[in-house]
């Protein structure tokens, strides 16, 4: 007799009323509860859906991961914890991947196998059932299925896995050649001088969204809520002073690459570009923001953890990145990029300052660090840390509007500050 674990899933908080975090109910297909057990021949990972699905399962090595596709879905989970450390087991995270696909990614304790996926008919009380079943096997085993040609299974009856069946290898790609970057890194050329009538383009990029949720307060609000309703109102205010015109590299719970971001970024021309994100440490009694500029030199080790943290959000959500060139973490540093740097600690100084007038600010407020989202060369960047989802004091005011607006306003202010001084430079 097989031990079903109780239900699992995200608890719904009040953030989920936030805009934009619950866009995906209108999908055509929910999926209404998760359910993990175990018995002596390995673990069995359920998905209780309103109507039949098609799915997609492949694996991703190091860490060890199942990853499923599915159409893009509504969620609409019981209020109850995500499961962690049962059977093989160790995590799951879940959300939109892109348009028209959601994503499950299934964070395992060691090397699996999936020996049987199928989905189940309406029957004992249950709907629809997307049901995994998974056994340990061997790393050298695991690496044979590990690539993005995966399992697929149309909505229609049970179908064994075949354990061994190996995907196509991913074609090496060799690394780019030193030489420019606006010429082997980013094809798109450099900006050209913008008429002084132009309204000044900022890009706003909430950090996180979809598959890839970022850190986890200390009530279990997500980081990816709190940035989006963040940015968006950081949005609504730059927009409302007729000087700028903002947009947001995401406006739902959506996942973005990193590279995606900075190609955001230079495909609007951007006169700047803010990254949102919401930091989360041991020490729960640590509070206040800070902003970051980039630089291949970490300011501390704080800052150092940091980078490398946001930096991995690619591989959390589920991305083969075997595949991929070396273009974002090792981008050339050249003349282009260290004027955009220089830029961006002028405007990091103003916004800091801002800050300081409205909210509580770490003591070393201003840091450096090899965050890869701030690789534009060519666009002045900082991200800005919230604060700490960690303290329940920061947690609580980052949940509230009337906090959020406040933020808003100042960021506001330091980029009117910013590109003042940016003009009375180019009169002079």
């Amino acid at each position: 007799m097989r031990r079903v674990l109780a239900s699992i899933c995200l608890a719904c908080l009040a953030v989920m009323a936030m805009p934009g975090s619950w866009s995906a109910l209108a999908a055509p297909v929910v999926v209404t509860d998760v359910r993990v057990g175990e018995n002596a021949a390995g673990t069995r990972f359920v998905l209780d859906l309103d109507s039949k699905v098609s799915f997609r399962i492949f694996m991703l090595a190091d860490p060890y991961r199942v990853v499923i596709d599915l159409p893009e879905v509504g969620w609409r989970l019981p209020a109850q914890p995500l499961p962690r450390n049962t059977g093989l087991l160790n995590k799951f995270r879940y959300g939109l991947f892109k348009e028209g696909t959601s994503r499950v990614v299934l964070d395992m304790r060691g090397p699996v196998a999936v020996r049987k996926a199928f989905l189940l008919e309406p029957a004992a009380g249950y709907r629809y059932r997307l049901v995994l079943d998974l056994v340990g096997v061997s790393r050298a085993a695991f690496l044979k299925s590990v690539g993005d040609a995966g399992l697929e299974v149309a909505a229609g009856p049970p179908v064994t896995a075949k354990p061994g069946a190996r995907p196509k290898k991913p074609v090496p790609t060799a690394a780019p050649e030193r030489v420019s970057v606006s010429a082997a890194v980013f094809p798109l050329p450099l900006r050209k001088p913008r008429r002084t009538e132009e309204k000044r383009m900022v890009v706003i990029d909430p950090g996180h969204g979809g598959v890839d949720p970022g850190t986890v307060g200390v009530s279990g609000v997500y980081e990816k809520h709190i940035t989006l309703a963040v940015a968006q109102e950081i949005k609504r205010q730059l927009n409302k002073t007729g000087r700028f015109h903002a947009v947001l590299t995401r406006e739902r719970d959506i996942f973005i690459r990193l590279r995606d971001r900075v190609s955001f970024a230079r495909e609007k021309d951007a006169d700047l570009f803010v990254s949102i994100h919401a930091d989360a440490i041991k020490n729960r009694r640590v509070r206040g923001l800070s902003v970051y500029t980039l630089s291949e030199k970490a300011s501390d080790s704080e800052a150092a953890a940091l980078a490398d943290k946001e930096n991995k959000a690619d591989l959390i959500a589920g991305i083969d990145l075997t595949r991929e060139t070396p273009e974002v973490t090792n981008i050339l540093i050249d003349l282009a990029q260290r004027e955009s740097m220089n830029r961006s600690v002028g405007f990091a100084s103003g916004l800091v300052r801002e800050l300081a007038r409205e909210t509580r600010i770490l003591r070393n407020s201003h840091r450096f660090a090899g965050f890869a989202v701030l690789k534009a060369p060519d666009v002045p960047s900082v991200l800005l840390e919230l604060g700490f989802l960690s303290n329940s004091q920061d947690e609580a005011a980052l949940r509230r509007k009337t906090y959020r607006t406040r933020l808003a306003k100042a960021v506001t202010r330091a980029v009117d500050g910013y590109f003042a001084r940016v003009e009375e430079a180019a009169r002079k």
